[in-house]
């Protein structure tokens, strides 16, 4: 039975990916690299930040990595206001709290942009365990970040429930032993099917809700 629901953070819990597409196309601009709307798509992917700045600008030392998800981060912040949460959301979190079930957070992002988000979306009570990119050695897909929610929770894998929206999210939580389900906020949930989602969802909306707890029950 499962006992407990692991979040990814970043297109499941908040509709932030057209703010960090505008953020990280601005901040490459100011480094004099410009990318087209299909190559910012490998953001999408639940990647570290060090892993995506790796990729559009090559082998950086660890103090250009720093400075320049610093610079990044900021162009985030100056759209924060139009980051929303995923319809339904506040309410599962609450019908999780009535169940008596452990909900945490597994996401690749920054510790600091993590409890940042969680703060001022008056998120930051509703989790008992919260793992970031800055937690673990290696991103998605590798089961790291779900491996170390897991441990923190007091649950083996198999009593634990993922959601992410990323394929490589849901490669990390197959890896890792648990049961995935896709939140397809994209449009790509046959690609999450694929990947080894269970089912795929548009939001946490009632129907949604009764889908996940009914997995929840068996």
């Amino acid at each position: 039975m499962i006992e407990g629901i692991v979040f990814d953070m970043d297109g499941v819990l908040i509709d932030s990916h057209p703010i960090h597409r505008r953020a990280w196309r601005k901040f490459l601009a100011t480094v004099g690299t410009n990318v087209g709307e299909e190559e910012l798509g490998f953001i999408l992917e639940g990647r570290r930040r060090e892993e995506i700045l790796r990729h559009f600008l090559g082998d950086l030392p660890d103090s250009k990595i720093a400075e320049y998800g610093h610079q990044k981060d900021q162009f985030f912040e100056e759209h924060f206001g139009d980051v929303r949460l995923i319809p339904g959301v506040r309410q599962f979190l609450e019908t999780l709290e009535v169940a008596g079930l452990k909900a945490a957070i597994a996401t690749s992002a920054s510790s600091v942009r993590t409890w940042g988000t969680l703060r001022r979306l008056e998120l930051d009570k509703k989790f008992t365990t919260v793992v970031t990119g800055d937690d673990v050695d290696a991103g998605k897909p590798d089961p790291a970040v779900y491996e170390l929610a897991s441990k923190r929770m007091n649950l083996i894998p198999q009593k634990l429930l993922v959601l992410e929206d990323a394929l490589c999210g849901v490669q990390a939580a197959k890896s890792a032993g648990m049961r995935c389900v896709g939140v397809s906020t994209n449009g790509r949930a046959e690609m999450l099917r694929q990947c080894g989602a269970e089912f795929v969802i548009p939001d946490f909306l009632d129907e949604s809700i009764e889908k996940l707890l009914q997995l929840t029950r068996h």
